[in-house]
């Protein structure tokens, strides 16, 4: 059976998880903390990060856009017209384009910063860099979470799915973030509707369950996480 192996405050293992989870795809899950630098771990990922696929013929696939377009390829095509990427070459890039904007530009403004400091902290010794937060990085990262949030929402009022007509890798890439920030409770709902009304969309997905009933040690969610209706 295929392993992933991740981490449930890595936005980045979320997403995939997702795409598993939608395409119906068994996986073992094998949580990871990257900062452990584990001997193993970095056998099969020398950046250690997260995520890692490993396929049933133990080929380590690593960084969640290889591992998406790694699917597709092989089982995207099989799945008609529920294919999370498009078949338009121009769909495509606006795919990719929006699964970039939230796996790199909002991680870089937002999700590295609340995640590490509020989550991950807490879970590592100080060598690694354990321990309080830092109140300048979580004020930075606060004041850049709602540009992105306006965008988002404006990408939810003016298409049906956030790169288009159809649901796509873009949707996905979207909700394993925003999944992250919601368990901290880093999200104001009520300023974005249409943000709102596409991820009560999406939160109804049966693949989102798994998400959804994750549990991070000594870091309990906000009190709506689980609530199809927030």
């Amino acid at each position: 059976m295929p392993t992933l192996y991740h981490h449930p405050m890595s936005a980045a293992s979320r997403f995939v998880r997702l795409v598993l989870h939608e395409y119906e795809m068994e996986t073992e899950l094998i949580e990871e903390r990257p900062w452990e630098q584990r001997r193993d771990f970095l056998a099969l990922n020398p950046a250690a990060t997260l995520p890692v696929y490993v396929d049933e013929s133990m080929h380590a696939i690593c960084g969640a856009g290889v591992i998406v377009e790694f699917i597709d390829e092989t089982c995207g095509a099989f799945k008609h017209d529920q294919r999370l990427l498009p078949d338009d070459a121009l769909q495509r890039a606006e795919v990719r384009r929006l699964m970039d904007w939230f796996l790199v530009k909002l991680e870089q403004d937002v999700t590295r910063y609340l995640v590490r400091e509020r989550a991950y902290k807490l879970l590592m010794p100080k060598a690694s860099g354990g321990g309080a937060p830092d109140s300048k990085a979580l004020r930075a990262a606060r004041a850049n979470i709602r540009q992105h949030m306006r965008y988002l929402d404006w990408l939810a009022a003016n298409r049906n799915w956030l790169a288009g007509e159809t649901l796509s890798y873009a949707d996905f890439a979207a909700a394993g973030a925003l999944s992250a920030l919601d368990y901290l409770g880093e999200i104001k709902w009520a300023e974005t509707a249409h943000a709102k009304n596409w991820y009560q969309r999406i939160k109804s997905r049966p693949c989102m369950r798994p998400l959804l009933g994750d549990r991070v040690s000594r870091l309990s969610p906000v009190p709506h996480y689980a609530d199809l209706d927030f």
